[in-house]
């Protein structure tokens, strides 16, 4: 009964209550709440990023992606809640919409959720001239609780009553993506029967500040994988996803979207910042992802690349794939869709891995906008252009973060 989710081009996978799959998807981005909005919005091609206001940072005069007019939570909200956690639930509310999962089987789920920022958008720049008078604010201790990167899986747990682990997840720009991994392997292990695992981050001034003292972005719209590019964007978003084994998901008669069917984390152990220059890193977890999925670098599809469009990644990163998928008889397809709404940092490899889900279910190679001089190597088909259309079993999404953190997902269609 399970025979659905194989294909003839891949081995098949048959034990069920190890088989890892995605019942539910929620999406909150720039493009707005849920996997539809977003891609209707990406497959027609358009682009979120926009001139900064003064409502972000003042005095910012960049390139951004926003998510605008949140709508209130439709339950009871905690005052504590930061944006971010705002952000969290809301994904993860849309993600339980979109399972039809009722609430009773997540009583005992865990939650794997991660940030670079935690509760910090809820600090702001007048805390600098008293940070006494600041805290002394109505309320000010009270939003002091939602700082640490924690606050975030307990803000989920606490808003839906969830009373399974909870685990926090915070290495730069692959959080996202390890936060799936790690939710995977909690199943695999027995921590839990079903997790709710992804990202979360919104846009606050410490980090545009930050990265434009870096020198990191690109003040006009990003151009990843471009021999002329300048840097990234900031944006800002959240996505979350259900996991279990087939097995239980078969029991309950949920809807299978996709099957994790690998995964893998390496560091490259390199620098605090820089990429390791020719990629190896990356190179060993696409490796380690393609050994874990049974799989070769033939049977990959497509790739959602980390790609944020600064010099010395996209460079480490085309070398990575020049090595990971040496021998594959035609270059594989890759492409960056932070050309659509930017750098999200902890939700960055959530929301591709959501993407990545998107463009199999959809049979779409979503290409990278602005792509105009791609970095030379024979090894990658860049997609740019118009988006292609083709069955689409079998797509990696890479993620790569400061500190040389490093987390590849392969996601299998798990339709008929």
């Amino acid at each position: 009964m399970f025979e659905f989710l194989t294909h003839s081009r891949l081995p098949p996978l048959t034990d069920p209550h190890k088989t890892i799959v995605v019942t539910g998807v929620g999406v909150v981005s720039p493009y707005g709440i849920g996997l539809d909005s977003m891609q209707a919005g990406m497959l027609s091609g358009k682009s979120c990023l926009e001139p900064a206001k003064d409502d972000v940072y003042p005095g910012f005069t960049g390139t951004i992606a926003q998510v605008r007019a949140l709508p209130p939570l439709e339950e009871y909200s905690n005052p504590q809640y930061s944006r971010t956690d705002q952000l969290a639930v809301m994904a993860a509310q849309d993600a339980m919409a979109s399972s039809g999962c009722d609430r009773s089987a997540l009583l005992d789920a865990g939650i794997v959720m991660a940030s670079t920022l935690g509760g910090l958008t809820e600090i702001d720049t007048s805390i600098a001239k008293d940070p006494a008078a600041w805290y002394r604010r109505p309320g000010g201790l009270l939003r002091a609780a939602s700082y640490p990167f924690a606050h975030v899986a307990d803000a989920v747990g606490e808003h839906f009553g969830i009373r399974g682990p909870r685990c926090a997840i915070s290495v730069a720009c692959a959080s996202g993506a390890m936060a799936i991994a790690l939710a995977a392997n909690m199943l695999l292990d027995g921590a839990a029967p079903i997790v709710l695992a992804g990202g979360c981050d919104p846009l606050c001034p410490f980090t545009v500040s930050g990265f434009n003292s870096l020198q990191a972005l690109d003040p006009n719209p990003c151009t990843p994988f471009d021999q002329n590019r300048k840097g990234l964007n900031l944006g800002e978003g959240s996505a979350v996803l259900i996991l279990e084994t087939l097995a239980a998901a078969t029991a309950r008669n949920a809807n299978v979207l996709a099957v994790l069917r690998g995964w893998a984390m390496t560091n490259d152990a390199f620098h605090p910042t820089a990429p390791q220059k020719e990629g190896s890193g990356l190179a060993d977890c696409i490796r380690l992802s393609m050994e874990m999925a049974e799989v070769t670098g033939d049977d990959i599809g497509y790739v959602n690349a980390h790609g944020t469009g600064t010099p010395l990644n996209d460079s480490a990163e085309a070398q990575a794939y020049e090595t990971a998928f040496r021998g594959r008889k035609l270059p594989i397809p890759i492409s960056s869709t932070k050309s659509y709404f930017g750098h999200c940092l902890g939700a960055a490899g959530a929301l591709e891995a959501a993407i990545t889900i998107m463009a199999i279910r959809a049979g779409a190679l979503i290409p990278t906008l602005r792509l105009a001089t791609p970095i030379e190597t024979p090894a990658v088909d860049w997609l740019r252009g118009e988006v292609k259309r083709q069955p689409l079993p079998l797509a990696m999404s890479a993620s790569s973060g400061f500190g040389g953190s490093n987390t590849v997902l392969i996601f299998e269609s798990g339709q008929a």
